[in-house]
């Protein structure tokens, strides 16, 4: 049979409240109980119950954390900062991989509940009216990391996807470009799917370069997608001169594809990507990438999150908005050098 704190109090000879202050790691204990109690639960080989205890705190140093993807570059990277900050202040993480399921969110959200986790953290936008129930009545603090939250109470961990997308074309039209193709990510999406795509359609017009229906394309934000949508681009009678992927994923799929297909990026093709995650670094050509503050974003969101765990009702209660930058690398060119025109 298991042993329980009754058993350890017995065999030390004290009371178990005794026993309880020397597990909750209280001041005021004598060296003598503390010696003896000790003693007990080695010989015993006593281990308290972790849900007990946290019933006991009204606290179980348990965070949720909702992944849309785990084999994405951006979600992995952004989880270990997670983890690593969430080591610092004592927490442990149950991560929940959906892959893009609203019905295993909900089901893993209800589990989160079940469990009594002190906060939650979503990294998915996706939404409907039962996630939005939940998120507005669960009584647990709920945070969105690297996308924007569906309830405007809510805090968001984020950059302006906007003008991230719109200084990219800024940055392409200032290398001469204005032949410039989009591959994008989901639309149901606000933030990396539609403030993207808005980004980018004002930096064309801001500069009178009217968008290319043809060379407008969307994918899933994965490496597969990237490859194919270019394949498509590629058929096309007339090509851009660049092309612009808002994830570094789909943009190292359509660098496979363009390599693959014989061109010399970016002398005969310029690419640039959106995330700035370690792909972007260790492909070759190195990509140039608009980059997110990664490991920041997520250090933030935790930090942020455990400000609201301890200070209910008086943490932050407004949006993070985090600097973007660009990272030049390999993978594009001035039109001029560019061999295609």
């Amino acid at each position: 049979m298991a042993v329980k704190i009754k058993d350890v109090a017995q065999r030390a000879g004290v009371s178990v409240t005794s026993v309880s202050r020397v597990l909750n790691g209280e001041k005021y204990v004598s060296e003598d109980i503390l010696q003896r109690v000790q003693k007990a639960i080695e010989e015993l080989q006593y281990s308290p119950s972790h849900i007990a205890r946290s019933l006991k705190r009204q606290k179980t140093d348990l965070i949720g954390v909702i992944v849309p993807d785990l084999t994405s570059n951006f979600y992995s990277t952004i989880l270990s900062s997670i983890e690593e900050t969430a080591t610092y202040y004592g927490y442990n993480l149950l991560v929940c991989n959906i892959a893009e399921d609203l019905e295993k969110e909900l089901k893993y959200l209800n589990i989160f509940r079940e469990m009594r986790v002190d906060g939650i953290i979503i990294m998915h936008e996706k939404s409907s009216p039962e996630l939005l129930s939940f998120i507005q009545n669960s009584g647990i603090p709920i945070l969105y990391s690297s996308v924007k939250s569906p309830d405007p109470d809510f805090v968001s961990v984020i950059i302006d996807d906007y003008q991230a997308a719109f200084q990219t074309v800024e940055y392409l039209v200032s290398l001469g470009h204005s032949r410039i193709a989009y591959i994008g990510g989901d639309m149901r999406d606000i933030t990396s799917g539609q403030y993207r795509y808005e980004g980018f359609r004002a930096g064309l017009l801001r500069h009178g370069i009217t968008p290319n229906e043809a060379w407008i394309r969307f994918g899933d934000y994965k490496i597969p997608s990237g490859r194919e949508q270019m394949s498509e681009l590629l058929q096309l009678s007339e090509w851009p001169t660049v092309v612009f992927a808002a994830s570094d994923d789909m943009a190292v799929g359509a660098l496979n594809c363009m390599l693959d297909q014989g061109l010399d990026v970016p002398k005969e093709m310029s690419l640039i990507g959106f995330d700035g995650s370690i792909i972007a670094e260790v492909v070759r050509p190195a990509l140039t990438s608009m980059q997110q503050p990664i490991r920041e974003m997520g250090k933030v969101s935790l930090e942020t999150l455990h400000e609201m765990i301890m200070r209910p009702g008086k943490a932050v209660r407004k949006d993070l908005i985090l600097s973007h930058q660009l990272v030049e690398r390999e993978s594009c060119l001035p039109l001029s050098t560019n061999k295609t025109n």
